[in-house]
């Protein structure tokens, strides 16, 4: 089962409505322009993300991810890379030219290397004016507030992808989990998928999984321990 995100996948298709936004609280909103401003569910989520990364072992680096593809080193490669590639988008640049993948990063460096990443992300996309300038990403041209919210959701879901594999060594924060859910919902409508979408059907959501289980389970991945 493919549930690699849509960044590898080139697919398209993707599109974020404006009630996406899950909780108004987290995810705020961008003045008088009427969509939910994603650029602080992103950084905290970004947050979360590093501080997992930074709980990484040497030996936990072959360990299997619900992403069947990746083992948690390749899993890390492509967060970093994809957030190399969506800074670049967010700086104007062409960031489709860039593989979804970091290649040069040392296994005692990842975390080095994702905050790099993020924090460069974060500065590309603080313009107010970037979130309505529409930009081009794997699924397509959109505004930037729609591109943002999608990885918003590919950044928490892969979170939840290590955190598997590592055992859940941090406590995870629900409420971007329930953002990310309601842009998940917005963009993938339908519990059945073919081969054009870049996830799986959906699943049942394990017992006890809470909303990153729920998330998890409308991506169509299920949890190591059920396999």
């Amino acid at each position: 089962m493919s549930t690699a995100f849509s960044e590898s996948s080139g697919s398209s298709g993707f599109s974020v409505s404006s009630e996406s936004s899950g909780s108004s609280e987290s995810s705020g909103s961008s003045g008088s322009s009427g969509f939910p401003d994603p650029r602080p569910v992103y950084a905290r989520a970004t947050e979360q993300a590093v501080a997992l990364i930074k709980t990484v072992r040497q030996e936990q680096l072959t360990a299997p991810t619900p992403c069947s593809e990746f083992d948690v080193r390749a899993l890390l490669s492509h967060v970093v890379g994809v957030t190399r590639r969506f800074a670049v988008v967010g700086e104007g640049g062409d960031g489709l030219a860039l593989e979804p993948v970091a290649g040069d990063v040392a296994d005692d460096a990842w975390a080095a290397a994702y905050d790099e990443a993020r924090t460069r992300a974060i500065r590309a996309w603080s313009a107010d004016g970037r979130m309505r300038s529409p930009v081009r990403v794997p699924w397509g041209e959109v505004p930037g507030w729609q591109a943002l919210s999608g990885y918003v959701m590919e950044t928490v879901t892969h979170t939840w992808d290590l955190s598997e594999a590592l055992g859940h060594p941090l406590e995870l924060d629900d409420e971007l989990a329930g953002f990310a859910l309601g842009v998940a919902r917005r963009v993938l409508p339908e519990a059945e998928r073919d081969a054009s979408r870049p996830f799986a059907a959906a699943v049942e959501p394990p017992a006890g999984g809470g909303v990153y289980g729920e998330l998890a389970a409308w991506l169509g991945r299920t949890p190591l321990a059920g396999r």
